[in-house]
């Protein structure tokens, strides 16, 4: 880095790719639990997934957060997903190949993927 101009165009080039921080439009929240125990089961691919599905698809009224643990270390990796005005789900033993369900039935047509939450009673 050389100058603040060239750091001021990274700063925006990295505001821009990270639209996530901007809670003006946001109405869905995506919260990947990364602990210690949620990374080593998994949970980076799997947050680097939604990211990926989320701007395959255009989708920019959501965001994707990470936490520390959410509390249940034989569950990871773990998803929370909060939509405006509708209780949180919380997804289990979440993968990469299981987020773009997610994304479509749950995200975009607004009908939770029962089979991969907590709840779940198969």
């Amino acid at each position: 880095m050389k100058s603040l101009a060239e750091l001021a165009a990274i700063r925006k080039r990295m505001l821009e790719q990270v639209n996530l921080r901007k809670d003006d439009n946001i109405d869905t929240r995506i919260v990947v639990g990364m602990a210690t125990c949620g990374i080593a089961a998994g949970a980076r691919p799997v947050m680097l997934e939604f990211v990926e599905e989320l701007k395959r698809r255009g989708i920019e009224n959501v965001t994707v957060a990470q936490t520390g643990c959410i509390g249940m270390c034989r569950l990871e990796p773990m998803v929370e997903v909060y939509v405006k005005d509708q209780e949180k789900v919380t997804y289990v033993h979440m993968s990469p190949d299981k987020v773009a369900k997610v994304v479509t039935e749950h995200i975009i047509n607004g009908r939770p993927v029962e089979e991969y939450t907590i709840g779940y009673q198969g």
